[in-house]
C-alpha cells in the first residue's frame, strides 16, 4: 500500500490535552449549515439521539449512506453533543477524521480521533475505543511517526483480543491492528516479517469475506515483494488487489493499485504499458484529494516519459509531483522526484544538473533514514526492558513454585511418617520415593528453565549497548548495519529461547550471526570460520538451543580482546564415532593462563556462570540419550611453550 511518510507532527505525543476542547469552533457554522440538512436526516439523526444505539454496527448500519458526507457527520455529530450522545459523536468524529485523513489534513484527522477516543473512554464503549485507537495509529503511521503509531495499534489490538465472544467490528479490528502493524515493519524495511502479518490478516479477512480488507492487504503484500525485488510476485498481488477494488467499486483503491502496477512496469522496462495506466489517473487522483498518491503518479508518468525520451513532458510531470510532495511535506516522494530529475538530466547529457538532483535526493533520503532508526531504536529499546522485566518475573514465580513444592514435600514426608507403622511402612517407603523422584524432576525442570530465563536478557543487553555506542558517537551507517544483523539475531533467539532443543543446523546460523555482529564490535578483524563434515547432516543433530554462544563469547572476551595482532575462531563439527558429534571451538587467543591474570587485574569483576549453565543443560539434555555428553577446554602451545590459544571440544550424544 502506498504509504504517506512525512515527520509534521511526529512530536505532537498523546493529544488528549485541553486545547481538544474548543470543538466549537468546528461546529461554529452549525446553524448556518442546519439550515442546509435534508428534513429526512434531520428525522433520523432525531431517532437516534433519542434511541442511543450503542454498537458500531447499528450506528453504521443507520449512517451508511451519509458517512461519506462531512456536512450530514458535522450536524449529527454536534447534534449527539447537545444530548450528551457519547457514542454517536464519537463514531461521527471518527468518521470525519478518516476522511481528513485521506486528503493528507492529518493534524486535524489526529485531532478529530484524539476527541473521539476521550468519549468513547467516558462511555466505556470498546467497539468504539479499539476503532479510534487503531485510526490514530493509521495516522501517525502515514506521518512516519512509528513509535507512537506502534503504541496505539498494540493498544488496539491487546484490548480486542481480550473481548470474549467479539463482534463482527471487533474481529474488522484485529485486522486493522495487525494490517498497521505490518505497514510500520513495512516502513523500516523489514519485509518479511511486514508479509507474516498482511498474511495472518488476509486469513482473517477471508473468514470474515471482507473485500476491501483482502484487497489492502494484497496491496502491501505486493509492494514488499517489489522492494524485495519480487517483481512477478508483486504483480500477482496487485491485480489480485485491483480485481477485489473493481468488485467492491472502490475508485481510491484503483487508483492505487494501478499506479502499482505501472511502476513495476517502468522497472521491468515497459513503458508504454505504464502510461496506459497512468494518464487517466491524472485526473481521477486529483478528484480523489489525495495528495500523496497524486504526488507518485505524476513523478511516475514522468520517469515513463523519460524512458520513451519524451524529455519536456518528463520534466513537467516529475517537477508537478515534486511541487505536490514538498508543498505538503512528503519526504519518501521528494526523494523520488530528486531521483527521477537526476536520472532525466542524465540522459539528456547534462551530468552537473543531474549531479546536483542526486545529491539533493541522497540528503533527503539520509534525513528519513536517520529520523525512522533513531525512533525505531528508542522502541526496541523500550521493549528490551519491558521484556527483560518479564523475564524477572517470571524466574521469581519459577523460585516460588520450588519452595512451594519443596514445602509440599516435607508435609507429605511428616504425614507419611506419621503413617508408617509395621509392613504397610514399607509400601508407603516405595509410593514416597516415587513421589519424591517425579518433585526432584519438576524442581530440576523449573531450575533449568530459570537458568534460561537469565540468560537471554543478559545476551541480548551486550548488543544494545553496542548499538546505543553507534548512536551516540554519530555512527549512522554503522548503527543502521548493526541493527539490521541484531535484528535477526533478537529473531532466532526468541524463537530459540522457547525451544528445549533446535537443529544443530538452526544452532550453526544463530551462532554466525551472533559472531558477525561481535565482529562488527572488533572492527572486522577476527577470522571466523566454520567447517562442517560432509559426512553429517546438521539438520538431522539435535543440540540445546544457544550452547554455543557462551564459549564463543568466552573465546571473544577472554581470549581475543587482550591479543594483539591476527585473531581467529574457528568452529569445526565432525563426526566422532557413531555415538557422539564432535563441535571444536579453536581461538587463537592469549590462553587461559594469561586471561585469568587479566581477570585478576581487572578493578570490577564479574562472575562467568554461563558455560557453567551450558554444562548443566547439556547433562540434562544428554539424560534422554543413551550416551553422554563431555566437554573438554584443551590449552595450546607452541614449540617453544608459549601459550597460543584454546580448544573447546563438546562431544554431543546422538544416540
Amino acid at each position: 500500500m502506498l504509504k504517506i511518510e512525512s515527520t509534521h507532527i511526529n512530536n505532537l505525543g498523546p493529544l488528549r490535552k485541553a486545547f481538544l476542547c474548543p470543538l466549537f469552533v468546528l461546529f461554529g457554522v452549525y446553524i448556518a449549515l442546519a439550515q442546509e440538512i435534508p428534513d429526512d436526516f434531520k428525522e433520523k439523526a432525531a431517532r437516534l439521539v433519542e434511541l442511543m444505539p450503542k454498537t458500531y454496527l447499528s450506528l453504521d448500519t443507520e449512517l451508511k449512506e451519509e458517512k461519506q458526507d462531512t456536512t450530514l457527520l458535522r450536524y449529527f455529530a454536534n447534534l449527539a453533543r447537545e444530548n450528551s450522545y457519547l457514542e454517536g459523536e464519537a463514531y461521527a468524529l471518527d468518521q470525519i477524521g478518516t476522511k481528513y485523513r485521506n486528503i493528507s489534513q492529518f493534524k486535524k484527522a489526529a485531532d478529530l480521533h484524539e476527541r473521539a477516543l476521550e468519549l468513547s473512554e467516558r462511555a466505556n464503549n470498546t467497539e468504539l475505543k479499539v476503532l479510534s485507537l487503531n485510526m490514530l495509529g493509521v495516522v501517525y503511521r502515514r506521518t512516519d511517526a512509528i513509535k507512537t503509531a506502534l503504541d496505539y495499534n498494540q493498544q488496539a489490538l491487546e484490548i480486542a483480543e481480550q473481548v470474549e465472544n467479539p463482534s463482527h467490528h471487533i474481529k474488522r479490528s484485529i485486522n486493522v491492528s495487525l494490517n498497521s502493524i505490518g505497514n510500520l515493519y513495512q516502513t523500516l524495511e523489514q519485509y518479511d516479517l511486514a508479509i507474516m502479518q498482511f498474511k495472518r490478516a488476509l486469513k482473517l479477512e477471508e473468514e470474515l469475506g471482507n473485500k476491501l480488507g483482502l484487497a489492502i492487504n494484497h496491496q502491501n503484500i505486493g509492494d514488499c515483494l517489489e522492494q524485495k525485488g519480487d517483481l512477478e510476485g508483486a504483480l500477482e498481488n496487485y491485480r489480485k488487489s485491483l480485481a477485489y477494488n473493481e468488485e467492491i467499486g472502490s475508485d481510491y483503491g484503483r487508483v492505487i493499485c494501478k499506479n502499482s502496477l505501472a511502476k513495476v512496469y517502468l522497472k521491468q522496462d515497459m513503458p508504454y504499458a505504464a502510461l496506459v495506466l497512468l494518464e487517466p489517473l491524472h485526473k481521477e487522483s486529483k478528484e480523489i484529494g489525495d495528495f500523496f498518491i497524486t504526488s507518485s503518479i505524476f513523478i511516475n508518468t514522468g520517469w515513463a516519459y523519460t524512458k520513451v525520451n519524451e524529455f519536456d513532458k518528463a520534466k513537467t510531470f516529475i517537477e508537478e509531483g515534486l511541487e505536490m510532495a514538498q508543498n505538503h511535506n512528503m519526504p519518501s516522494n521528494v526523494v523520488l522526484g530528486y531521483q527521477k530529475l537526476s536520472d532525466l538530466q542524465r540522459k539528456r547529457g547534462n551530468f552537473e544538473e543531474a549531479y546536483t538532483y542526486f545529491k539533493k535526493a541522497s540528503e533527503s533520503e539520509k534525513e528519513i533514514s536517520s529520523a525512522t532508526n533513531l525512533r525505531y531504536m528508542n522502541d526496541v529499546i523500550v521493549r528490551y526492558e519491558a521484556e527483560k522485566k518479564n523475564n524477572q518475573i517470571s524466574v521469581l514465580a519459577k523460585e516460588n513454585e520450588i519452595v512451594r513444592l519443596r514445602l509440599k514435600k516435607n508435609q507429605t514426608t511428616l504425614l507419611v511418617s506419621a503413617l508408617i507403622v509395621g509392613l504397610v511402612a514399607s509400601i508407603l517407603y516405595i509410593l514416597y520415593r516415587q513421589y519424591q523422584n517425579k518433585n526432584e524432576k519438576r524442581v530440576l525442570s523449573l531450575e533449568q528453565n530459570m537458568l534460561r530465563s537469565q540468560m537471554n536478557p543478559h545476551f541480548l543487553f551486550n548488543s544494545l549497548n553496542s548499538i546505543k555506542l553507534y548512536i551516540i558517537n554519530n555512527e549512522q551507517k554503522n548503527a543502521v548495519h548493526y541493527l539490521n544483523k541484531f535484528s535477526k539475531l533478537v529473531r532466532k533467539i526468541l524463537e530459540a529461547s522457547s525451544q528445549r532443543e533446535i537443529t544443530l543446523a538452526e544452532e550453526l546460523e544463530t551462532v554466525e550471526l551472533y559472531m558477525n555482529i561481535e565482529n562488527i564490535r572488533f572492527s572486522n578483524e577476527i577470522d571466523f570460520k566454520i567447517t562442517v563434515d560432509e559426512n553429517l547432516c546438521p539438520s538431522n543433530i539435535k543440540i540445546p538451543s544457544l550452547a554455543l554462544q557462551p564459549f564463543l563469547e568466552n573465546s571473544l572476551w577472554h581470549g581475543l580482546s587482550p591479543k594483539e595482532g591476527k585473531k581467529m575462531i574457528h568452529l569445526n563439527v565432525k563426526r566422532k564415532n557413531q555415538n557422539h558429534v564432535s563441535i571444536e571451538i579453536e581461538d587463537n587467543g592469549v590462553g587461559r593462563g594469561a586471561a585469568e591474570a587479566n581477570k585478576e587485574n581487572r578493578v570490577l569483576k564479574r562472575k562467568s556462570v554461563g558455560i557453567r549453565i551450558t554444562k548443566e543443560r547439556l547433562a540434562n539434555f544428554s539424560k534422554d540419550y543413551q550416551n553422554k555428553f563431555d566437554v573438554d577446554i584443551v590449552d595450546l602451545f607452541n614449540t617453544d611453550g608459549s601459550p597460543k590459544g584454546t580448544r573447546v571440544i563438546l562431544d554431543i550424544p546422538t544416540i
